[in-house]
């Protein structure tokens, strides 16, 4: 039986949708097959192991920041790469757990950004998801861009503002006016689950705009505003990768911002829009797939486009290298629609992980 270690929660503003995927995910993983360790990472850094999770579901209650933050036995990674595992202290003592396979159910900052997958890579056990590259190159949307223009993959035109405060907001301000035009969306080059994007209508939309994205990074971006219909494609794979049929969002807000994705109940998810031409579906099917291996993607990733409304054009929009494993999460919807539960899903992904 492999020792599967689940680590979720972050000090990242994604912290709570971490904990509602990671409990998804080991609600679906084969307890027969897997010893489930949880291993919760605090808002403010730290680590605590939170047991094992056996069939009976008792588990879920302990998968939340309340849980997370009041558990007093603490982990610490073994960087040996001979005795492979973490050392969990508490009032009781000291033991070790030898661990076969790290699942980081992490997103954003610190989970999603190439930081904990460098920690993976000195200790050499095998983790579940991209690389270094990969997931630092997709995490930050401006590097994206550059990634996807070497390749020919068509994107929105855009602006970049890199500056350490705001002193840059009036010169980017003209040059959004004068290369783009409105309305454009404002995004933190470094932020996941649409948190602090924006939309802006006119300069005085725009300045709030760039200052409330600068408030989650000061690298930010602004891109064209694209009339299409938002489409995302799932890739899964080691050495060589799968594209998986297409979803659809249906937002129920003006854009699928955090609130429309996760607190609107009217924002809906379509897997294979029958209404969608099946050309743009085989180019979007081909552009997740080149865009996954020029970041030099491995395991997984969700890449998300638009398709046009004018002409039926497909545009890339982002790729995300560990994408939600909530109950409305696309990701794990996408691959069901191909046939493989998410059971069979989680099996190949820890497969994947040993391919490294």
């Amino acid at each position: 039986m492999k020792s599967i270690v689940v680590l979720f929660g972050g000090d990242s503003s994604e912290h709570e949708i971490s904990c509602i995927s990671a409990k998804n995910v080991v609600t679906k993983l084969n307890k027969e097959k897997y010893e489930v360790h949880l291993v919760g990472i605090g808002k403010n850094g730290t680590w605590h192991y939170l047991g094992t999770a056996d069939g009976s579901g008792e588990f879920a209650t302990r998968m939340n920041d309340e849980a997370i933050e009041s558990e007093q036995r603490m982990v610490t990674v073994s960087l040996d790469m001979n005795k492979p595992g973490m050392t969990v202290e508490g009032a009781d003592g000291t033991f070790f757990i030898k661990t076969d396979v790290w699942f980081p159910v992490l997103h954003g900052k610190n989970g999603e950004d190439g930081t904990i997958q460098g920690l993976f890579e000195m200790t050499k056990i095998p983790y579940v998801g991209c690389g270094v590259l990969a997931s630092s190159g997709a995490m930050d949307k401006i590097s994206t861009k550059l990634f996807a223009d070497r390749v020919g993959v068509a994107q929105a035109r855009f602006v970049a503002d890199v500056s350490r405060d705001d002193s840059t907001i009036e010169t980017t301000i003209k040059k959004v006016e004068e290369e783009l035009g409105y309305p454009v969306f404002v995004k933190p080059s470094n932020a996941g689950s649409s948190k602090g994007v924006s939309k802006a209508h006119d300069r005085q939309e725009l300045e709030k705009a760039i200052k409330l994205a600068k408030e989650n990074d000061h690298r930010i971006l602004i891109e064209e505003f694209i009339d299409g219909r938002e489409v995302e494609c799932a890739v899964l794979g080691g050495e060589n990768p799968e594209a998986s049929i297409v979803g659809e969002i249906l937002s129920a807000a003006e854009f699928y911002d955090f609130d429309a994705k996760y607190n609107n109940a009217e924002s809906k998810t379509v897997v294979d829009p029958a209404d969608l031409p099946d050309e743009a579906k085989e180019q979007i099917r081909e552009d997740a797939i080149k865009i996954f291996k020029a970041l030099d993607g491995f395991g997984l990733s969700r890449v998300d486009f638009f398709v046009k409304r004018s002409d039926g054009g497909v545009i890339f929009n982002e790729i995300n290298t560990m994408p939600g494993f909530t109950d409305i999460s696309m990701y794990p919807m996408l691959w069901e629609g191909m046939g493989l539960s998410e059971t069979e899903l989680l099996d190949r992904l820890i497969e994947v992980a040993y391919e490294r």
